[in-house]
C-alpha cells in the first residue's frame, strides 16, 4: 500500500474506507471487514451520525487482534455547529468518546462555514453564523491548540478553496496538512491540486465514484463515472472494474482517496485497487475525459436564507 508522508514524517495510507452514508446496522462490520481487507485508514465525520457504530468496529477489530490502534490512521471532522473557539473542543471529546478513542490521526474543518450551536443542518437565517460572527482563524486557531493538547496528530480542512485556504494560512502558525475535496476524472481540481502541493497540503479525494446520493431525485439526471465509455475502455485494457479505475487515478495523482463501501465483497475490490497501474495514456485519456460536473454542489449551504455564496465554496 503507497502512503503519502507529512512533513514530520507520518503517514496516511493513500487507499481509505469512507464511512458517508453507511447506514448505522452495516458500518460496524463494514470496518471489520476492512481491516480484514488490508484497510488502514478510517474517514469518519461527526456529521455522519455514525461514529459510535464505527468505535464499534474499531474496537472489535482491536480485540480480535486484528490490529492495535497505532496501526490505524483515523480521520474525523468538526461539524459546522461547533466553529466557535469554544465549542471546537467539546466536539473533538465528543467524537472521540464516540469512536472509543484517545486521539485522531487527523481532524478536519468539514466545511468553511459555520451554523449557530445545537443547529444540525441550518435552514433558516437565523441559524446562521457569519465570517463577522465566527472568522474562519477562530476556528484555525482552537484546531491548533487541540494539536498542541495531542488530540490530533494532524489537522487540516475539507471543501476548502484557494482563498479560504489562504485566508487561514495567513494568521501565521500551524498551516492545514490535509484538504479533503470531491475529486474524480469529472472534477479534477487541477487548480487546488496544485496550489495545495505547492504549499505542502495533502490531498484526499472524496466521492471517487460519484456522488452516494445517485438515487436522489435531484441526481437522476447527473453524468455517471461508473458508465463513462472512457473509464470503461480503460477498465476493459487493465482486465479491471470501473470503480477501481477511477480509485486507482487518485492515487496514481499521489491523492488519497477513500470509497465508501458496507459491501462485504466491493471492499474487497476498492482494496486491490491500489495494485492496479495506469500509463501514462490512461491518465491522459481521463484527463481529456469532455465531462466536467460536480455531484455535491453545495447549494444546499447557500440558498436565499444563507449568507454565503457558492463563491464561498468554490474557486472560479
Amino acid at each position: 500500500m503507497k502512503h503519502l508522508t507529512f512533513k514530520n514524517g507520518d503517514q496516511i495510507p493513500i487507499l481509505g474506507l469512507g464511512t458517508w452514508k453507511s447506514n448505522p446496522g452495516e458500518v460496524r462490520k463494514a470496518i471489520v471487514w476492512a481491516i480484514e481487507a488490508g484497510y488502514r485508514h478510517i474517514d469518519c465525520a461527526a456529521i455522519y451520525q455514525n461514529e459510535k457504530e464505527v468505535g464499534q468496529g474499531i474496537a472489535d477489530a482491536i480485540e480480535a487482534g486484528l490490529v492495535k490502534r497505532k496501526d490505524l490512521f483515523i480521520t474525523s471532522k468538526l461539524w459546522n455547529n461547533a466553529h466557535r473557539h469554544e465549542d471546537v473542543l467539546p466536539a473533538i471529546q465528543k467524537t472521540l468518546s464516540d469512536l472509543r478513542l484517545d486521539y485522531l490521526d487527523l481532524y478536519l474543518i468539514h466545511w468553511p462555514l459555520a451554523f449557530k450551536s445545537g443547529v444540525s443542518f441550518a435552514q433558516k437565517r437565523e441559524e446562521f453564523f457569519t465570517y463577522l460572527d465566527v472568522p474562519l482563524t477562530q476556528t484555525w486557531e482552537a484546531m491548533q491548540d487541540l494539536k498542541v493538547k495531542g488530540l490530533a496528530k494532524h489537522i487540516g480542512v475539507s471543501n476548502f478553496n484557494q482563498n479560504k485556504l489562504k485566508e487561514i494560512m495567513g494568521i501565521g502558525g500551524q498551516h492545514p496538512e490535509m484538504n479533503q475535496v470531491e475529486m474524480h476524472p469529472f472534477l479534477p481540481q487541477e487548480g487546488l491540486v496544485n496550489f495545495c502541493l505547492e504549499h505542502g497540503i495533502l490531498m484526499t479525494a472524496y466521492s471517487p465514484l460519484g456522488s452516494p446520493d445517485s438515487r436522489n431525485e435531484k441526481h437522476v439526471e447527473d453524468p455517471k463515472l461508473l458508465t463513462n465509455p472512457i473509464v470503461k475502455e480503460v477498465a476493459s485494457k487493465h482486465g479491471v472494474t470501473e470503480g477501481q479505475v477511477l480509485i486507482a487515478w487518485s492515487i496514481a495523482r499521489e491523492i488519497a482517496v477513500i470509497p465508501k463501501s458496507t459491501n462485504e465483497g466491493r471492499i474487497k475490490e476498492n482494496f486491490e485497487a491500489s495494485k492496479i497501474q495506469l500509463d501514462d495514456h490512461d491518465m491522459m485519456e481521463l484527463r481529456d475525459i469532455g465531462v466536467s460536473h460536480r455531484f455535491v454542489d453545495g447549494t444546499f449551504f447557500t440558498g436565499t436564507n444563507s449568507p454565503y455564496k457558492l463563491s464561498d465554496l468554490w474557486d472560479s
